[in-house]
């Protein structure tokens, strides 16, 4: 991606930027040229680099309005300037809704939509007061477009992260612009907790179209399109970075030859 878009002199900002999707987004926008600084509660077991160039970590608690705002100010202050902000931090354990009291369903819901909208009102903020504005994406994901049984909180507040995001690119252009990327299944460092050994992986990759799980490169390499200026009349968009989706059960029950 490097070679086709040039983020160089741009500075990014990739929350959970740490490990799994996160760090592919920021080392696709290393590759680029952009400045990279990730964020998150703790500091990560090594730090994320590609091209020969290193992501900085600041710590922060997104579920801290005071912080986040404290920690994109220190972000303008250091660097001059704020041109991405990719809201990817977020996630769930699998649970059942009458496993759980409303509590933790809650929690879900905070730190899957009220944790970015946080976080995009404090980049706004900056971003605003910028002649070339900036670029704000939400990682969502399919479990916000179809039922999500044992994630339904979490699939529910990815449903309304696509939604706010359209809303604030409504509100918010031209100066900034605000997309979404609904993400299908991405093979991460996690993979085998959630599908088992590698012979599981592949299994779960053929129920994809393409036939595979998805990299955390292919995931950055959207979000570095997005945030260039190639991108520049994309805003209120939902790009399905899935595959191909799920291939519907009925085609697998029916009697007919569908292949």
């Amino acid at each position: 991606m490097a070679t086709i878009i040039d983020l160089t002199g741009c500075v990014t900002v990739v929350t959970g930027g740490t490990r799994g999707v996160g760090a592919g987004i920021a080392r696709a926008f290393l590759e680029a040229g952009a400045q990279v600084v990730t964020c998150a509660r703790t500091a990560p077991d090594r730090p994320v680099e590609a091209a020969g160039r290193t992501a900085r970590f600041l710590p922060v608690d997104l579920r801290d309005p005071g912080a986040v705002d404290a920690f994109f100010m220190r972000v303008r202050d250091e660097y001059g300037r704020l041109d991405t902000l990719v809201n990817n931090a977020g996630g769930t354990p699998f649970r059942l809704l009458g496993e759980g009291g409303a509590e933790r369903h809650a929690r879900v819901v905070e730190l899957n939509l009220l944790a970015p909208l946080t976080a995009s009102l404090a980049a706004y903020e900056v971003m605003r007061e910028q002649e070339s504005g900036g670029s704000i994406l939400m990682i969502g994901s399919v479990s916000g477009t179809r039922p999500s049984p044992g994630t339904a909180a979490y699939g529910a507040a990815k449903a309304g992260l696509d939604h706010l995001a359209r809303s604030m690119a409504v509100e918010w252009a031209p100066t900034v612009r605000v997309n979404t990327l609904v993400l299908g299944m991405v093979r991460t460092e996690l993979s085998h907790l959630h599908y088992g050994d590698e012979d599981g992986i592949a299994a779960v990759g053929r129920t994809v179209p393409l036939g595979r799980l998805a990299e955390p490169a292919d995931i950055g390499d959207a979000c570095v399109f997005l945030a260039s200026d190639r991108a520049a009349y994309v805003t209120g968009a939902s790009l399905h970075v899935h595959g191909g989706g799920e291939r519907p059960a009925f085609l697998d029950a029916a009697t007919v030859n569908h292949s």
